[in-house]
């Protein structure tokens, strides 16, 4: 009973490392999906890039209806195991078989190769995707500022949060190297499907280790459901923090560039950098996030710690853009691996950073309204993400078309497809960023502010804790 108790209340490493479990399952499932979805439906089934373009786009406006409607369930849930917990639970299994099948379409399980077929089958599958992922991440995602609630306890499960993440990245951009010998080559459509199940299998593990030892609702949040608004009144109290309204250019930014780079690394990688191993093309990803694992602990963590979230933000966003400039001229492996590296440092401010804003976001929510509402943030925060993916296609689009590889040619790679593929990993991540630090310039919730939310945060807990 006493173990428990722990469980609900209070900081436990043993808390935070179940937690973490979860994170891989969310990491391993979105970030494959990022990695190699655009690259097997373009390179390997031989879809036309205007049509994966599109399709990505009509994902996107799903993703824009869907993420927010499952958060404001989520919100106004109550059930005895409370109120994230179902999702995750009915979610894992079908989110598990869902990425095993996103790389078995009809081309790989009954050899059909019409082109109509496979596009139908590759717009119902990314669409169900978003479904059962939305509910898991989601749902995990809004557990983590309402299981860990002070800076420290948040600082702490961020760190073992954050590691594990990077466990899970590094699982993604290693294991398709020594499993599909050349990820661009048709021929290898089998090996994709191999390594579809055993992301299945990575995905279904982690995810039930976390729900059976992971965080539970606590206490005093189990009464909000009764005074979360509705659905659209959800959307407008959410876009009514100004706080808010700052953030989310800033991280539509990011996460731009935490979508176009892994989806063009394997061109890039190949065409660019003349890397043909899928092994070492897998290195160039993955040593990114290995970086990053040495710098979020050693660097990010103790400059927040020293200046605030918006200060740190900002510096990473220029060491990011500093990092990457060399993308448009380095033409091997080598200089590859060592830019990549370097990269890293700049992916670890902005992964490290990203959640401890939104908490911090909620926390003043919370200070004005009464009422821990996580998983509306949570989905309205998704519903402007997803122009981020909207941004990552429509570019792939207009490059590729007016560099004439609408189609994948691998025989037709002209001195326009390099500066295309160079322009992509570069230029528009680096419009991205300059545009997200001139926004987090001005995000308000820093300093004396940020402290007197925390102290009157205090007092709101002390409240709901004392009418249990």
């Amino acid at each position: 009973m006493k173990e428990k108790e722990n469980n609900q209340i209070g900081y436990s490493n043993k808390k935070a490392v179940s937690y973490s479990f979860g994170q891989i399952a969310d990491i391993v499932s979105y970030q494959t999906f990022t990695f190699l979805i655009f690259t097997f439906y373009y390179t390997i089934v031989g879809l036309n890039v205007i049509f994966i373009s599109i399709g990505f786009i009509i994902w996107s406006v799903w993703n824009s209806l869907n993420d927010p409607l499952i958060g404001f369930l989520s919100d106004r849930t109550h059930t005895r195991w409370g109120r994230r917990l179902p999702y995750m639970m009915v979610a894992l299994i079908p989110l598990g078989f869902i990425m095993f099948l996103l790389f078995s379409p009809p081309m790989t399980l009954f050899g059909i190769t019409d082109s109509t077929t496979n596009l139908i089958y590759f717009l119902v599958i990314i669409i169900i995707f978003d479904l059962v992922y939305t509910m898991f991440s989601l749902n995990l995602t809004s557990l983590f500022p309402e299981s860990f609630i002070t800076a420290d306890e948040r600082t702490k499960a961020n760190n073992i949060r954050q590691l594990f993440g990077l466990i899970g990245l590094i699982m993604v951009f290693v294991l398709p190297g020594f499993i599909i010998p050349d990820i661009t080559d048709p021929k290898y459509y089998r090996e994709y499907s191999i390594f579809g199940a055993i992301i299945m299998i990575i995905v279904i593990v982690c995810g039930l280790i976390f729900l059976k030892f992971g965080p539970k609702e606590k206490p005093e949040f189990q009464q909000d459901y009764k005074n979360c608004p509705g659905f659209f009144g959800s959307i407008k109290m959410c876009a009514q923090s100004k706080s808010f309204r700052w953030y989310i250019p800033c991280e539509v930014a990011t996460w731009f560039i935490f979508g176009m780079v892994p989806t063009i690394i394997p061109l890039y990688a190949k065409f660019v950098l003349n890397v043909e191993n899928t092994l070492m093309i897998s290195l160039l990803m993955g040593i990114v996030f290995i970086s990053a694992a040495i710098f979020m602990t050693l660097l990010w963590r103790p400059i927040v710690r020293k200046i605030g979230v918006r200060k740190t933000w900002i510096i990473s966003m220029i060491v990011l853009i500093i990092s990457m400039a060399p993308l448009m001229f380095i033409t091997d492996f080598i200089s590859g691996i060592i830019v990549f590296f370097f990269i890293g440092v700049g992916f670890a401010g902005s992964l490290y950073i990203i959640d401890l804003v939104v908490s911090d976001i909620i926390d003043e929510d919370e200070v004005k309204t009464g009422m821990r509402r996580d998983a509306g943030f949570y989905g309205v925060n998704a519903l402007f993400l997803r122009l981020s993916t909207i941004f990552v296609f429509l570019c792939i689009g207009l490059v590729f078309t007016n560099v004439g590889w609408a189609v994948y040619e691998p025989e037709n790679v002209t001195p326009a497809v390099i500066f295309g593929l160079r322009v992509l990993i570069f230029i528009f991540p680096a419009i991205a960023l300059i545009i997200g630090i001139i926004v987090m310039y001005k995000y308000p919730l820093d300093g004396e502010r940020l402290r007197k939310v925390k102290e009157d945060l205090q007092k709101v807990h002390s409240e709901k804790k004392s009418k249990i």
